[in-house]
């Protein structure tokens, strides 16, 4: 009975190990990204530029309304990105083995960040939701803003003022854009990490900060268009008449190409590029250095 214990934990650990790793790199990139998010998110809701919606925040809200929300997005790592680069390790294993240890052709490695993604957006939703609802709070008028004071507040609320599936209000978009990010990160990194080896030659440090960046790049340019019609159903409010401006997500794409065009979908796209990037790359960064104390602690 007394060998059966380590046993067991040597089993388990391996298989959280993926989950655990993610969730804590993802976080410790949000704790550094947070401001940026922020900026993006009044951005997309129409407050101006980068450095006017900046402005705008410190003078009239303080330095502090750039962590506003920071628990929710805490909370969305914890979920989201946990559910998402554990499956993702999974999955890519599994299919390695089914290859005869072989690396995976890029279309495999789509699949397996496609797949991921819609798992880890499926669980990350509700925290997403209150995280928008956190950010875009301030731009609403007195008598309509929510104030929730955190994370688990807003989740609470909503899900008593509109019931328990209105924490998944959106979770379409939600997921549709969280399967374009990951087929552009996962994929990208894993491949770019086989080419900055294999073909350049390049060391430990330089492969990940070069695979961080084009997997920081392709993620921001597959997922922007998602992004901003997630956003913006997941803010809209109904009118008087208790209609609501969009349908659904096609109906929400339709209208904004009709009225700005295809770029309308873009806008934003330099912040959110430098938003995302960075916590791409930053997520990998952190992810390589907890994978390599995990290994010098013998874990």
């Amino acid at each position: 009975m007394g060998e059966e214990k380590p046993k067991l934990s040597v089993g388990v650990w391996p298989t959280i190990k993926p989950f655990v790793n993610g969730g804590a790199s993802g976080m410790l990139a949000t704790c550094v990204i947070q401001p940026v998010d922020m900026i993006k998110v009044r951005i997309q809701l129409g407050q101006g530029s980068a450095a006017e919606v900046t402005r705008t925040m410190i003078k009239n809200e303080g330095v502090g309304a750039l962590y506003k929300g920071l628990s929710a997005g805490l909370l969305r790592q914890a979920t989201y990105t946990t559910a998402r680069l554990g499956t993702f390790k999974i999955l890519t294993n599994k299919a390695i083995e089914a290859n005869d240890g072989k690396p995976l052709p890029l279309y495999q490695k789509a699949l397996c960040g496609l797949t991921a993604g819609a798992i880890g957006a499926s669980v990350g939703s509700p925290a997403d939701l209150a995280l928008i609802r956190m950010q875009a709070d301030a731009t609403l008028p007195a008598a309509q803003r929510r104030n929730y004071t955190n994370a688990f507040q807003a989740l609470f609320r909503i899900g008593a003022d509109e019931g328990v599936l209105a924490l998944w209000k959106g979770a379409g978009p939600t997921v549709v854009r969280a399967m374009a990010l990951n087929m552009g990160m996962l994929a990208s990194y894993d491949q770019s990490v086989e080419f900055c080896k294999d073909s350049l030659g390049l060391g430990e440090a330089a492969t990940v900060v070069g695979a961080s960046s084009v997997s920081g790049f392709f993620a921001a340019a597959c997922s922007l268009p998602f992004d901003y019609v997630k956003t913006q159903i997941q803010k809209m409010q109904p009118d008087a008449q208790g209609k609501y401006p969009y349908t659904g997500s096609l109906d929400c794409a339709i209208k904004t190409i009709k009225a700005g065009g295809p770029l309308k979908l873009y806008t934003g796209f330099p912040v959110y590029c430098v938003r995302i990037a960075p916590h791409v790359m930053m997520t990998w960064i952190f992810l390589n250095q907890i994978q390599k104390l995990q290994k010098s602690a013998g874990l």
